[in-house]
């Protein structure tokens, strides 16, 4: 045997479990895991080809590679039990006819990021496998202090490898979007389609094939959103563009885009649709990057990043649905109706008010000339009520008042707007429910004594 081999041994990195369960004369098993970050703008052949022979150089004449876990489209920050070849491995860790003694990588950034290898070692060690590295230049040793060390600025430079690409990437996404106004993939906004824009302006990628694109409006669906734009400017709601829209049979976005759209429902135009296209500045003609937040790895968590984290390019770089100044009058407007009078309607406890069913805000509601407030526990004007949905919460609001007044009436009389201003400036809300109100802090649910 090796020195090298030799050096393992009186270490005593296999287990006497695990030395027990291979010849004494034959060659080490290796089991090999390569990575591969994307399989659009990689080739996981290629990839995984250079990592088996950079392993394979490690390993000759001290063993032979026997098996192969490969994960194509995963990120490096993932842990190893979330990619499914790695937790693979993993779980093969536990059956002792296995085939393989050890595992080895090609390169350590394709393997891991941070420490992840200083968390997957003590693992490794309770099942006597040994994980070989180029880097390491054979197996790693936990207890030595050179190996701990390797493994701290590897795991360093894998993180900061990482973030360097991404502040690059990022960067550069962002110049392209505010200077350049390129289109930067996605699917296109409801309106719009997308039309070529000539070679890449990369000489590589043009002599590839590789195309740019730009969006043009759309002349099925742009008219429907110029007409919701002319709507909301004369004073509809947003619901009531929702519910005309679904009376004139007109295709939701993601039914008239299903090839873009397979995990939506298309069934019919909601509030949050119709919100969401008037909030869209692209429609100005404008290119939009970094409204959404990707950087969280749940989708179901991504949420919209604040308006001044948005690029935005400086001139247009595609037909425009809506002008500047239309877009920016169509943020401001509330349809806030008048009364019949033509005298404007005041909510004075407009957001201090919570339902106890559900716990959304109550909407401010003008009913028999007076001002209230009503829940419908998530049913919006866009979509019939079902039958089974519990009763509407309906509140007037001087009756409220009223409450509220006769509450801290043993410290004087109190008039509404002192009553309200008081609320607002302690963070206080009051949580309704059909027959009681329960006045408590903003970000608890424990009532005010």
């Amino acid at each position: 045997m090796s020195s090298l081999f030799d050096s393992w041994v009186q270490h005593k990195v296999i287990s006497p479990r695990s030395s027990r369960r291979h010849s004494k004369d034959g060659p080490l098993r290796f089991a090999l895991y390569a990575r591969t970050s994307t399989e659009d703008f990689q080739d996981p052949v290629s990839s995984c080809g250079w990592q088996r022979e950079a392993a394979q150089i490690l390993v000759t004449g001290l063993g032979v590679i026997v098996a192969e876990f490969v994960d194509v489209g995963y990120s490096r920050r993932l842990p190893w039990k979330e990619r499914p070849q790695s937790a693979e491995l993993l779980m093969a860790l536990t059956d002792p006819d296995r085939g393989w003694d050890a595992i080895v990588v090609g390169e350590y950034e394709r393997a891991f990021c941070g420490d992840q290898l200083a968390q997957l070692l003590p693992l490794l060690q309770s099942y006597g496998v040994q994980l070989w590295l180029p880097e390491a230049g054979g197996p790693v040793d936990p207890a030595s202090p050179m190996h701990q060390a390797l493994m701290l600025l590897l795991g360093g430079q894998s993180q900061r490898e990482v973030l360097r690409a991404r502040y690059r990437v990022l960067a550069a996404m962002r110049n392209q979007a505010t200077d350049q106004g390129r289109f930067l993939g996605g699917r296109p906004p409801y309106g719009y389609r997308l039309v070529d824009a000539g070679p890449h302006p990369n000489r590589t990628h043009a002599r590839w094939g590789r195309r740019l694109h730009q969006l043009d409006a759309d002349p099925a669906t742009a008219p429907h959103v110029r007409w919701m734009f002319a709507q909301r400017l004369s004073g509809v709601s947003v619901a009531g563009i929702a519910r005309m829209l679904n009376e004139r049979g007109v295709p939701c976005p993601s039914d008239a885009d299903r090839e873009r759209n397979p995990h939506r429902s298309g069934h019919a135009w909601t509030l949050r649709t119709v919100a969401a296209i008037l909030g869209n500045p692209r429609y100005t003609g404008r290119q939009v990057w970094n409204r959404q937040n990707s950087g969280v790895t749940d989708a179901m968590a991504r949420g919209w990043n604040a308006p001044q984290e948005w690029a935005i390019s400086t001139k247009r770089s595609h037909p425009a649905l809506v002008s500047d100044d239309d877009f920016v009058a169509a943020q401001a407007i509330r349809a806030a109706r008048p009364a019949q009078d033509g005298s404007p309607r005041v909510y004075l406890l407009a957001g201090l008010l919570k339902c106890g069913f559900c716990g959304r805000r109550l909407d401010s509601h003008w009913a028999n000339g007076r001002p209230g407030y009503r829940c419908r526990h998530g049913y919006t004007s866009a979509r019939p009520r079902e039958a089974s949905s519990p009763k509407y919460l309906y509140i007037r609001e001087d009756r409220l008042l009223a409450e509220l007044s006769a509450h801290v009436g043993g410290r004087g009389r109190k008039e509404p707007a002192e009553i309200v201003s008081a609320l607002r400036a302690n963070g206080l809300v009051i949580i309704c429910h059909a027959a009681t109100r329960v006045v408590t802090e903003l970000n608890t649910e424990e009532p005010i004594p």
